[in-house]
């Protein structure tokens, strides 16, 4: 993996992952530059300075985009408030929990975005999921006028749609005729940020609201709805499938089959963590205050016994050098997905890329193989 912080990999993955997502090197160059230094000091230093200095080139990038509208370039401004947002949502990913700025930085890309979208791509709009008298806010990217096969994506631990977005993923399923419904789920972007919805075991829940939704919709082919889950998506989206039974697919983009176990090796301080601030996070996430209870609850965050009720095709994609999920927990997944008809395993090696942690280190990579199969299943 690209490592321009040597020996910090919270903020290595962090570069890498912006870069993959249409960042521009020159630009990651120049908001990185001046704390370098202050990595050397770990992951939780200096995020605030990191936040600074990233914002600063998004805020020169929004300053350009908004001259290039004003001229009636639209194309050129909408593709600098992308980078802009992409540049703020990974900044704003390194804060801690208890930052008194983050609803701030977090509402600024929000609103970067929705200008990308109006400027250059009408076919992605903003939704809202009824969930439990509340709203999961989402974006979805319409493959074409006529009805299609439709994806949900679902994020992880700490991030957003608008990271899912900018991975460029849905664009990928739309080349190949199939929508995307990228949502917020409880515990991550809007709906735990603004709306205060946190995590919980039980994921089938909100995958029925996405589906009940998805079925409003005249432009959802019914009985080709699918989910996509990555990072912690990877318990998120296999605990979905066993249970709601109108998916039609499931993809564990990281097979996080247990991990409930990596919270006790990360207290240990075996593997990596994936953001700064790890424990104020994960309490955040999943709405508890006190450490030893979200250990104790974080016990039932495990796919044994649930994956053996997956009745759909199941794909396990994994890193063999996942430095934050063990590579032996995609073979669990795949061993014990014994129900369903269409089981398959692969795993990402050094030598070809996407070996990291959901294949950050070549996202490209890895998201096309994943859409492919998507594809094959849906066609099939």
């Amino acid at each position: 993996m690209f490592e321009y912080f040597p020996g910090n990999y919270v903020w290595n993955l962090g570069v890498v992952a912006t870069l993959n997502s249409g960042g521009l090197i020159d630009e990651v160059d120049r908001a990185c530059r001046p704390i370098k230094e202050l990595a050397a000091q770990g992951a939780d230093v200096g995020t605030r300075e990191f936040m600074a200095s990233w914002a600063a080139v998004a805020e020169d990038l929004a300053s350009q985009a908004s001259a290039d509208e004003a001229a009636g370039h639209t194309r050129t401004a909408g593709q600098k408030y992308q980078r802009a947002t992409n540049y703020l949502a990974q900044a704003e990913r390194m804060q801690s929990a208890k930052s008194p700025d983050r609803k701030a930085f977090y509402q600024r890309l929000l609103d970067l975005q929705q200008k990308a979208f109006d400027l250059i791509d009408p076919a992605t709009t903003r939704v809202a999921i009824p969930f439990e008298g509340a709203l999961l806010p989402a974006y979805f990217t319409k493959a074409s006028d006529s009805p299609a096969p439709t994806i949900i994506l679902w994020n992880g631990l700490d991030s957003t749609k608008e990271h899912m977005y900018a991975s460029g993923f849905a664009h990928e399923l739309a080349a190949r005729g199939i929508n995307t419904l990228m949502v917020d789920c409880p515990g991550s972007g809007e709906a735990l940020r603004f709306l205060g919805l946190t995590a919980r075991v039980e994921t089938e829940d909100w995958a029925a609201a996405c589906v009940d939704y998805l079925l409003t919709r005249d432009d959802v082919v019914a009985g080709k709805i699918g989910l996509v889950g990555w990072s912690l998506g990877g318990y998120y989206a296999p605990r979905a499938a066993a249970f709601e039974k109108r998916l039609a697919l499931c993809v564990a983009w990281g097979a996080n089959h247990d991990w409930g176990a990596v919270q006790k090796r990360r207290l240990e301080r075996e593997g990596e963590n994936p953001v700064p601030h790890y424990w104020d996070h994960v309490l955040w996430v999943w709405g508890e205050d006190d450490l030893d209870t979200f250990i104790a609850k974080a016990e039932a965050v495990s796919l044994d016994g649930v994956v053996e009720k997956i009745t759909v095709p199941f794909l396990i994609c994994h890193g063999e050098n996942d430095r934050q999920i063990p590579l032996e927990y995609a073979h669990r997944s795949y061993r014990q997905a014994v129900h369903s008809p269409r089981r398959e395993l692969r795993i990402f090696t050094a030598a070809e890329g996407g070996a990291e942690h959901i294949g950050l280190d070549h996202f490209a990579h890895v998201q096309t193989y994943i859409a492919d199969w998507v594809l094959d299943v849906l066609q099939d």
